[in-house]
């Protein structure tokens, strides 16, 4: 089975690469903006029909999500469009789309985990943009699934880990918001699960909506403790609200996901947050 890895310098598609050694059944292509503008349609087509994948997974996108708020159109360029030309050849080409997406598409407002049924509505630049994407991948009327991810980290890239742990070594002490919820998702545990369950996506035909994050529920700050904690380094860390904490974009106080469907569907074991976020500290010491 041959994978094309879209976004294959990011967090995620940086842990597909690192795990590609351990699926010798499937043969991949990575590609980033360097060898494939995916905003580019004719671009991709060409680039589509030549490699002939089995399965195409997205791991690209506008996430920079208070930029977002300031660079509108290049959000929806590549968070929307991109989504739609994907979706649109692989289509054309009988490929199998693995798009990811974002607990963003929701409010926060929430009280129990968010169900793949639930409503969505987004207060963020971001979280349309992402679900713009979602609904042109429906729209296409191809064959993928969407992947709804939350508080993405790894050993990769730029993300909340890295800064906390540079943090308390420049600072010693760090300031963390107390009253956003949600679950921490180790890259490479996503990485790891949509690889395994890539042949048996295959099989599903239409569209279909998942979401995976790392099981278990916690806030910033006390991710950021669990952080320290695993990492042996002494940190302060001064808990405040969102009010204290003021960005430009309005995030989602409560974005825990539930992650039953794509569990029991592929009868997959999800691993739990703090575990994975501790397999993450050994590898980044």
């Amino acid at each position: 089975m041959k994978i094309i890895i879209c976004g294959a310098n990011g967090q995620l598609g940086s842990e597909c690469r690192a795990l590609s050694s351990e699926f010798k059944e499937y043969s991949f292509v990575f590609t980033d903006i360097e060898e494939l503008n995916i905003c580019d349609q004719q671009a991709v087509r060409a680039f589509l029909n030549m490699q002939k994948a089995d399965v195409v997974i997205n791991c690209a996108a506008f996430t920079a999500v208070d930029k977002a708020e300031r660079e509108i159109e290049k959000a929806y360029q590549l968070n929307k469009d991109a989504a739609r030309i994907l979706a649109e050849e692989c289509k054309a080409n009988h490929s199998y789309l693995i798009h990811l997406s974002t607990d963003y598409v929701f409010d926060g407002n929430g009280q129990r985990p968010y169900l793949e049924t639930d409503p969505t509505e987004p207060t963020s630049v971001y979280g349309k943009s992402k679900l713009a994407g979602e609904q042109e991948v429906i729209a296409a009327g191809g064959n993928a699934m969407i992947v709804r991810t939350s508080w993405l980290y790894s050993s990769f890239g730029n993300n909340f880990v890295k800064t906390m742990l540079r943090l308390a070594r420049e600072r010693g002490e760090v300031r963390v918001v107390n009253d956003q919820f949600g679950s921490p998702t180790y890259a490479r545990d996503l990485a790891y699960a949509l690889l395994s369950i890539a042949p048996k996506a295959k099989e599903n035909i239409g569209v279909e909506l998942y979401h995976y994050s790392n099981t278990g529920i916690t806030n910033w700050c006390d991710f950021a403790k669990a952080i320290f904690e695993l990492a042996e380094i002494p940190c302060t860390v001064y808990p405040v609200s969102t009010e204290e904490f003021p960005t430009p974009t309005r995030r989602p106080k409560y974005s825990v996901m539930d992650t039953h469907k794509f569990a029991t569907h592929f009868q997959y074991e999800v691993p739990a947050w703090k575990d994975s976020l501790g397999h993450c500290i050994k590898l980044l010491k």
